[in-house]
């Protein structure tokens, strides 16, 4: 538990206090979500989480001076990457390229458990959907289990906003314009005490992110046909059909799209992992290493899974809420429409070499983005991934085309038509 600072109005003080029993809860397992805010209404935000807005958007933090949050998780691209790149440029000259494709920051946020994983599990009991498959946590590999530290991440990392250490950091934050009414909302001598200041600093992106109704506005198409404002076409139906299907796409066993028991509306993932064997992607310059490897959640980001080697290459289901806008694919990026990426989950055991490279002795490389070893690890057990080649696929061009037209209905900030609304 973070104890927040005490020298500052007692309005703040009493805000502050309550906005801290409120970050530690929205973090817990599958909280319902709050009610959404009329789409009209400005945000009213806590004095912490306007200054977080202001951070969020702010380049100045960055070594280069031109890297903000918002550069990378777009508002205008449902707070994912604002481009088609397998993984964006940073670092102090802007010119070194990440390891993995931005994940959107929406949705997730208020409904995300927290990481859980009994070690004792084996692979066979993971892919039987048993407690003890892995949960939880943000980023690819859920090794964050506070938004406040997913959000200090990138100020260090040095593709991303490069700074040295936190001492960097807040030098350049005692230099924002901001910096006097973040004296007047942490305390007059908030920078004498670095610590402190950084773990307030954190704290105020993460109020930013729980608090602004654009990180989670549930205003897509599908959101009111939940609500009954609308009938989605017919082409959509087919595709929630097909996405539905178990003996199908099977895809809502892990992107679940039924509502919860207290009407919430689903956000499309089951926060778990899954290892899907995506194609190694040449357009990251990490992977011109033959001996580098993302195995997920055995590193090289996370360190503290790595003994557990049945954890290798496995990543999170990510949420499907927005996908259809989206330029990049998969955890390395690999694809770059959405509609390459439906085929490759359908087709890669039926038409593995049309998605993977031949080895020196001319045979199908599938899963070449993992060790040899660790390629037992892939889901083998679950539809439609128990396909032999030479099989036919379990969707046709036209079911991915009605599939994707379904997933476009989960894009936010659909126009109601008023003859659309009963």
């Amino acid at each position: 538990m973070l104890f927040f600072a005490t020298r500052f109005t007692a309005s703040a003080a009493t805000r502050l206090a309550a906005l801290a029993a409120l970050a530690g809860a929205v973090l817990l397992p599958f909280l319902a979500v709050a009610a959404s805010a009329p789409a009209d209404a400005k945000p009213v935000y806590s004095d912490a989480a306007a200054l977080g807005k202001l951070m969020f958007f702010d380049a100045s933090l960055s070594a280069s001076g031109k890297m903000s949050c918002a550069s990378c998780h777009s508002p205008s691209h449902a707070y994912g990457p604002p481009n088609g790149l397998a993984a964006q440029l940073g670092g102090p000259d802007m010119r070194s390229q990440g390891t993995r494709a931005v994940p959107s920051l929406r949705y997730v946020l208020n409904r995300t458990p927290m990481w859980s994983h009994a070690q004792a599990a084996s692979m066979s009991e993971r892919l039987s959907e048993t407690d003890n498959a892995p949960v939880g946590g943000f980023g690819w590999d859920g090794r964050f289990n506070r938004l406040r530290d997913q959000a200090s991440f990138p100020l260090f990392n040095p593709d991303e906003m490069a700074n040295k250490d936190p001492a960097a950091v807040l030098a350049k934050l005692e230099q924002a314009p901001y910096a006097a009414r973040f004296r007047e909302v942490f305390g007059q001598n908030i920078f004498a005490d670095p610590t402190r200041a950084f773990v307030q600093a954190m704290y105020a992106i993460e109020r930013f992110e729980l608090e602004d109704p654009s990180f989670h506005p549930y205003t897509s198409k599908f959101d009111y046909y939940l609500d009954g404002k609308l009938q989605l076409t017919a082409q959509e139906l087919r595709g929630k059909k097909l996405f539905d299907n178990p003996t199908g796409g099977n895809c809502a066993s892990c992107h679940i799209d039924q509502s919860g028991v207290d009407g919430s509306h689903p956000l499309f993932t089951d926060f778990n992992f899954q290892a899907l064997g995506v194609p190694r992607n040449p357009e990251l310059r990490a992977n011109a290493d033959p001996k580098y490897f993302d195995m997920g959640l055995c590193g090289p980001l996370r360190t503290d899974q790595s003994s557990d080697k049945s954890n290798c290459g496995l990543f999170k289901s990510v949420s499907l809420r927005n996908t259809a806008t989206r330029q990049v694919f998969f955890h390395n990026g690999r694809f770059h429409t959405l509609k390459d990426a439906l085929r490759f989950y359908v087709q890669r055991d039926t038409n593995p070499a049309k998605w993977y490279p031949k080895d020196a002795h001319g045979k199908v490389d599938k899963f070449n983005d993992l060790p040899v070893a660790l390629r037992v690890n892939v889901d083998t057990t679950d539809v439609p991934l128990t396909r032999k080649q030479g099989e036919r696929p379990v969707w046709t061009e036209r079911d991915i085309d009605d599939v994707a037209a379904f997933l476009a209905t989960l894009n936010d900030d659909y126009v109601l038509k008023p003859k659309q609304s009963k």
